[in-house]
């Protein structure tokens, strides 16, 4: 694999009639009036059917779910949305989110109706969790959606297990943790992978650096992915996954889990990881803290960075 890098334009040479080229575009999105920047920003990223931004924002004078159009356009917030959607995706017309600091699972719909509300300590708590002074230990980073609608939510920041609901709320079942198989250090976001039949569920093992793949009721399969940065978020295109990593980067894998391109590398070491890299530094063909990624229907990259002021970027497809 070889990869080119001019201006803002990184290439992958994945044999001459698939080469992906990606340009960035951090200039793409224009913020709401009067802001020269999203605001803070700690969640997550996801396109509407009709092709809309939806990005999570948890500070700031537009503070929730901002909505931009495809040119990247601020259009206009969720009403009522949650200000702590650490993780959220967009499935079956809706949006499902996990609150950080509230730690309910919610579903709703684009226009701000919450259709679900599962308050994840009150179900989960007392079977699988640990307990710290007499609290359950949750806190929930992820969520995903299969095909028949089950809820998977990982519990990233807290004992590492994956929690499975219905899609009517009722509690089925939960795997993962720290021992062995599953091995987790901070489960950070996951995915249902339709790439596979049957479809499985891939788990950002941000700490050990890897993806690790399950079946839909837990089982491991495999390894997908070693030797990563801080892997956080991931999003599917076709037979390509993308991975957002922490420590500056996006990672490219194809189906079988090889790289085939880097974007965005930032090998400055105290600019990374954190949310405190200001705007008056930040470069063009650089990430910072990669935190949520989502492809469209075209298959460029819209990308929200772990940030106290907010960055988005688009990543642009040749």
């Amino acid at each position: 694999m070889k990869k080119l890098i001019c201006g803002l334009m990184f290439v992958a040479a994945m044999g001459a009639a698939h080469a992906a080229t990606f340009t960035m575009d951090p200039k793409y999105f224009v913020p709401p009036d009067g802001m020269a920047t999203i605001g803070d920003s700690h969640g997550d990223i996801a396109i509407s059917p009709k092709g809309d931004i939806y990005v999570s924002v948890q500070g700031g004078a537009n503070s929730g779910i901002q909505i931009y159009s495809a040119d990247g356009h601020y259009l206009r917030n969720v009403p009522g949305a949650q200000t702590d959607f650490h993780g959220f995706i967009i499935a079956n017309g809706n949006i499902y989110g996990v609150s950080r600091l509230t730690q309910h699972i919610v579903e709703m719909r684009l226009d701000g109706r919450t259709v679900l509300d599962i308050p994840a300590k009150s179900v989960i708590a007392d079977q699988y969790l640990e307990h710290a002074a007499g609290k359950p230990a949750t806190n929930l980073t992820g969520i995903a959606v299969a095909p028949n609608g089950d809820i998977y939510v990982t519990d990233g920041y807290g004992t590492n297990y994956i929690h499975r609901f219905d899609k009517t709320g009722k509690y089925i079942a939960s795997f993962g943790g720290k021992a062995e198989p599953y091995g987790f250090d901070t489960a950070h976001k996951i995915m249902i992978d339709t790439r596979f039949k049957p479809a499985r569920l891939l788990a950002t093992d941000r700490r050990h650096n890897r993806i690790v793949a399950m079946d839909l009721d837990g089982k491991v399969q495999g390894v997908v992915a070693e030797n990563l940065r801080l892997p956080s978020a991931m999003s599917i295109y076709k037979d390509e996954l993308a991975v957002g990593e922490l420590d500056g980067r996006i990672t490219i894998l194809d189906k079988e889990g090889k790289v085939t391109a880097t974007i965005g590398q930032n090998d400055t070491a105290d600019q990374t990881k954190s949310n405190k890299a200001t705007p008056d530094i930040w470069q063009g063909d650089k990430f910072y803290a990669v935190h949520g990624v989502t492809y469209d229907k075209q298959g460029n990259l819209l990308v929200t960075e772990f940030n106290q002021y907010g960055r988005m970027t688009r990543v642009k497809r040749e």
